[in-house]
């Protein structure tokens, strides 16, 4: 499997993962959050 399939791929399962789960979907979104934050500081 060459790189960029192998990327799409896990891509494509960690988005399967968030969208079933919602405890690690919220984690996600505030770990987003907090470093776009982070970023506006600067």
């Amino acid at each position: 499997m060459d790189r960029k399939k192998l990327m799409m791929s896990s891509l494509a399962v960690g988005a399967a993962y968030l969208l079933r789960n919602k405890e690690s979907r919220g984690k996600v979104m505030n770990q987003l959050q907090s470093l776009g934050m982070s970023k506006k500081k600067r």
